[in-house]
């Protein structure tokens, strides 16, 4: 009798451990601790975060961080660093931009729903999520500027506030916006999460070269 409580109660544990086990290879908002801190360091040597930024905590920054890199690897876009996502981070480089030149520059990958800042060098800087037109609108493709910048812009056409704009062709800026989901869902500008606009904006100065497709 004793043996079979024995084996009753192993069963029982076995069953409870194993969701346990399993959400431990899925890090998402709100976890906090040394995986979140791995995480962390990972996407800043893959320039998806600050190199510095390591709370580890997952917050709104760091799920933000998380979409740009499976949307760089053509993952499905969820800011839920899960199994699949961790281990392609294992792996990883830092992403490459389509131009070879030496100069400071914009990139905006619409397919993959990522801004790439490129520095003096050529080499990446930051890689950053953002939510490009919505079916219906457009975001052109083409070879443009930073002709304009304003701290905060207001957009006649839509009635709404546009902090950090650095505006590129016509009404259509790159700016801070409260809702920056995982696909395209602006009128035609380039949205980017609150905590990296602001280094955006700092980091094109006009005449920047902007480069959109």
């Amino acid at each position: 009798m004793r043996r079979l409580v024995a084996v009753v109660t192993l069963a029982v544990l076995a069953l409870v451990t194993v969701p346990a086990v399993a959400s431990a290879q899925t890090l998402s908002e709100g976890m906090c601790g040394r995986a979140v801190h791995h995480l962390q360091h990972r996407l800043g040597e893959l320039r998806y975060l600050p190199a510095s930024y390591t709370p580890g905590c997952y917050d709104y920054r760091t799920m933000q961080a998380v979409t740009a890199f499976q949307g760089w690897r053509r993952l499905g876009r969820d800011g839920v660093a899960g199994p699949r996502t961790l281990s392609a981070l294992k792996t990883a480089n830092i992403p490459r931009p389509w131009s070879n030149r030496h100069i400071l520059h914009v990139e905006v990958h619409k397919t993959r729903q990522v801004l790439l800042l490129v520095g003096g060098l050529g080499r990446v800087q930051r890689a950053i999520h953002v939510s490009t037109a919505a079916p219906g609108h457009v975001t052109p493709d083409g070879h443009f500027h930073v002709y304009a910048k304003y701290r905060m812009s207001w957009s006649k056409e839509f009635h709404v506030w546009l902090p950090w704009a650095s505006y590129v062709v016509g009404g259509i800026a790159m700016h801070s916006f409260a809702s920056v989901p995982p696909y395209p869902a602006s009128h035609g500008c380039i949205r980017i999460p609150a905590p990296e606009a602001r280094w955006v904006y700092k980091k094109t100065p006009i005449g920047t070269p902007v480069n959109i497709r």
